[in-house]
């Protein structure tokens, strides 16, 4: 059984919608960004091995910013309980995948340790910062007028 929000809030869901997507168009940019830079930085810096190093902690970074938003996307409109049981299950996921993705890198070599941790840390650090400006400037309602007090 999933718990539905009254339809008086349909306007401000699609303010939501509206402002979650602002969030993920803007972490994704900046994810192509980081991994165009990061590469090439990571390329002067420490060779094909900084190279990969950016790679994999765009990739990264897309992965984490990408099913952050798109979990709170699929349950806007469906219910505080419904929304932070996605949320939690999410990052628990989140954090198994990047446990086995690094236990697995930790057996190679191709990659640069330092380039990855730096790219994946500017990734999470901006696209926290993009979502804060995307809820800061968001116009979602916070009082239904219409509802009775």
């Amino acid at each position: 059984m999933t718990e539905q929000v009254p339809d008086a809030t349909h306007a401000s869901r699609g303010a939501e919608q509206t402002m979650l997507r602002s969030a993920l168009r803007d972490s994704l940019l900046l994810v192509a960004g980081l991994a165009v830079l990061g590469s090439l930085v990571g390329l002067l810096v420490a060779g094909v091995p900084g190279l990969w190093g950016a790679l994999i902690g765009a990739a990264l970074a897309a992965f984490f910013c990408g099913a952050t938003v798109l979990s709170m996307l699929w349950t806007v409109g469906k219910g505080a309980v419904t929304m932070g049981a996605v949320v939690m299950g999410g990052w628990i996921a989140k954090m198994v995948v990047l446990i086995v993705v690094m236990a697995v890198l930790t057996q190679f070599d191709f990659y640069d340790r330092v380039v990855l941790f730096v790219v994946l840390l500017l990734g999470a650090v901006g696209s926290a910062l993009l979502d804060y400006r995307a809820v800061k400037n968001a116009r979602v309602t916070y009082v239904d007028p219409d509802a009775g007090a």
